[in-house]
């Protein structure tokens, strides 16, 4: 464990490093620039504070007396710095092309009494009553920017550190200044409502569900060994389950009648029965935000509202059963359909399937070579998918009960985080690898689509009705996407909205008026979100 010095003497020793570090640190600012002038040099990046290099008229540091890297590491840096210069220099001479082709777009629409707005383009707002052919030019125009702004993102695979990622892409010049922004693959501007917040976990929320009977309610797993059950429009607790002795890492609800599966770190997993009456609704906030809008904010913001939980909360202590002989962390439980088995995931490498009624061990899944991270079961075969940190998730099939198969898919280079069915013969799985893959059960050798995202994927979800893929992101946004791999929507992170912290999970339902979303994270809430989803496959 580290140890805190005690004496003035080494405090101002200390001290004196940190000065001497700081005074070879480099002070990047953005710079103007202009159609006339070569942007991007590391001789206008570098702050006019001594840092130890001076730089000649190539841009190559001439000495570096005093800095403590060794010479090969500071030979790579200075080759990935004007590798990014390059990059910086190829981009300004593609915006100036761009911005003569609009120039000359609105030379063309002018007799019309039209304008194009670079701004604009940048939103895929390029909006124009002309006529047919004016309305094909635009199209290409239009087509041309994307492709050229998006095609700038490259890899640089340095050799200090291994490989490091520089996007390009977010960044752009108008006028004659570098501003970043979000260049989109769609014209997506479908509302994203934020309706309701569900505050009153202590800790971080691994997993939501909603409910399959009547009353439909909204159930949360937490870190702070509770579960809770929620009024999805009043976002009032309805009971707080506390049997567990441990984080409760997942939540689910029987198919048929009102019971709640969940499993937790104290490598057990517990059914409980649960009876709740739904208060008054309350109106719903008219909060809402076009998709993809965001600003963000510091990460020690925190959520307001009591730290102690939600008052007048009536709690549940006692299981109706209790699912044992895992000899990990029991990371996730699911029920199988009919509703009279459930399957339980584990770090001890192992899915078992237990016999609801008696609580007795069935059968034990093993095969995967590291701990297990997810299981999910079919929602109307007896097929159940496990996922692990061997970065492959398996699926076994238990609709012989004479043969139990089991099939292996490798498809992610790391952690497969979650691994869902859909409706149809098709598994979503989404990795830390930061992809999203769809599979087709009947052919099973590649995904059919490949997703791939800028963050690590947590507990994806898929709707029903509409499959639509909901992606909970490490970097606190949520994207949705269709089953064909196209990015519909990202919601919104402005005005203080959104997720704080990690996003851990998403769950759809579709037949609820008011939300038809929900996500949860690590900023201890819950949120319900209402999506259009109509418009959102109209702009597709």
């Amino acid at each position: 464990m580290p140890v805190e010095g005690g004496s003035a003497g080494g405090g101002g020793g200390v001290r004196r490093a940190k000065q001497k570090r700081k005074s070879h640190s480099l002070s990047i600012r953005r710079t103007n620039s202009t159609e006339q002038e070569r942007p991007g040099t590391l001789r206008d990046a570098v702050d006019a504070q001594p840092t130890g290099i001076q730089y000649s008229g190539n841009n190559l540091p001439l000495r570096m007396e005093d800095s403590k890297l060794p010479m090969s590491v500071r030979s790579n840096l200075l080759d990935l710095f004007g590798q990014i210069e390059r990059e910086f220099e190829n981009l300004y001479i593609e915006n100036i092309e761009l911005r003569r082709e609009i120039d000359t777009l609105n030379d063309r629409l002018s007799a019309d009494g039209q304008t194009v707005d670079g701004g604009d383009l940048t939103k895929g707002a390029l909006k124009t009553k002309a006529s047919h052919s004016t309305s094909q030019l635009s199209q290409k125009l239009k087509t041309t920017y994307k492709a050229s702004t998006s095609k700038r993102s490259h890899s640089f695979h340095g050799k200090v550190g291994g490989p490091r990622n520089f996007s390009v892409g977010n960044w752009e010049l108008w006028g004659d200044s570098w501003i970043v922004s979000s260049f989109k693959a769609t014209t997506s501007r479908a509302v994203c409502q934020l309706v309701r917040e569900y505050v009153g976990h202590r800790d971080g929320i691994w997993d939501v569900g909603v409910t399959r009977t009547a009353p439909v309610v909204l159930g949360t797993a937490s870190a702070d060994h509770s579960a809770m059950l929620w009024s999805i429009e009043t976002g009032k607790c309805l009971l707080k389950y506390i049997g567990h002795a441990g984080s409760v890492n997942s939540i689910k609800f029987h198919p048929t009648e009102q019971m709640a599966l969940t499993a937790s770190g104290d490598q057990t997993a517990h059914i409980w029965r649960y009876m709740v009456q739904l208060p008054m609704a309350a109106p719903v906030p008219e909060v809402s935000a076009p998709c993809d809008e965001e600003v963000d904010f510091s990460d020690k913001d925190e959520v307001e509202g009591d730290p102690d939980g939600p008052s007048e909360c009536p709690t549940l202590r006692l299981a109706s059963a209790t699912l044992r002989s895992h000899q990990g962390v029991v990371i996730c439980a699911d029920w199988l359909v009919g509703g009279k088995q459930a399957v339980t995931a584990s770090w001890d490498r192992a899915a078992n399937l237990y016999d609801v009624e008696t609580s007795e061990l069935v059968h034990s899944l093993t095969g995967h070579d590291q701990e297990l991270t997810h299981c999910c079961t079919h929602p109307t075969q007896r097929l159940v998918v496990t996922s692990s940190r061997d970065t492959t998730f398996r699926l076994w099939d238990f609709r012989d009960p004479s043969i139990h198969s089991v099939n292996v898919f490798q498809g992610h280079t790391d952690t497969v985080t979650s691994a869902v069915f859909t409706m149809s013969d098709n598994v979503v799985s989404g990795s830390d690898d930061r992809t999203v893959k769809v599979w087709d059960l009947k052919n099973m050798r590649s995904p059919i689509a490949t997703i791939r995202t800028d963050s690590a994927v947590n507990r994806i979800s898929v709707s029903v009705g509409q499959r639509l893929i909901a992606l909970p992101h490490d970097n606190r946004q949520v994207r949705l996407f269709d089953m064909a791999g196209v990015r519909l929507a990202r919601l919104p992170r402005s005005n203080r909205q959104g997720h704080r912290r990690m996003v851990c999970c998403t769950a759809w339902s579709e037949d609820n008026p008011s939300c038809n979303l929900f996500t949860c994270g690590f900023d201890r809430q819950a949120i319900g979100w209402n999506i259009n989803i109509p418009a959102l496959l109209q702009e597709k």
